[in-house]
């Protein structure tokens, strides 16, 4: 199995899809926004205000670099913006499988709680109805480069458990 990375959208499901499907697997689990702040010592929110989106995506590459030196199988949630950066959706394809976990703006909006708008900076004091216009542009910005994963989920009409269910078996095929 290796290194598996989950890409989709912000507040899609990666994280909490990721933690299920590494207990489904039995290996370990990893998400990259969690893997910076240790690595830097701050919060994304700190990150991004103090240092900038550039200091941020340099420090997400890193710490996606430093998965590839675990020598054990590992599912990885990546930030919604990784696979936008640099070349690192071509990088995640060459050291694992790649898994969009696509939703509607919709769907995320309703999955949400305040603390999941309040801990990503680009939600924070927007409305629903603002939100959900920020979310269809940038979600359409980056539609290609989540197309470019091995496996695509639409998540949309399952449930997770069905999610992970969905995954698990079509990496047995594979």
């Amino acid at each position: 199995m290796a290194l598996l990375f989950l890409v989709g959208y912000a507040g899609s499901g990666k994280s909490s899809l990721g933690r299920r499907l590494a207990r489904a697997v039995g290996c370990r689990f990893v998400d990259t926004d969690k893997l910076v702040e240790q690595q830097v010592g701050a919060s994304i929110a700190d990150i991004f205000y103090y240092e900038g989106e550039e200091y941020f995506r340099r420090s997400e590459r890193e710490a996606l670099e430093s998965l590839a030196l675990l020598s054990d199988d590992v599912v990885v949630a990546t930030g919604g913006g990784m696979p936008t950066w640099s070349d690192n959706m071509a990088w995640m394809k060459a050291h694992g499988t790649t898994i969009y976990i696509s939703r509607s703006c919709e769907q995320i909006i309703s999955r949400l709680t305040d603390y999941g708008r309040e801990k990503r900076p680009m939600f924070r004091g927007k409305s629903d109805e603002e939100l959900l216009l920020f979310m269809r542009q940038q979600l359409a910005e980056r539609e290609g480069f989540y197309a470019q994963a091995a496996v695509r989920v639409e998540c949309d009409t399952m449930s997770d458990d069905a999610a992970v269910d969905y995954i698990v078996n079509t990496l047995k095929l594979r």
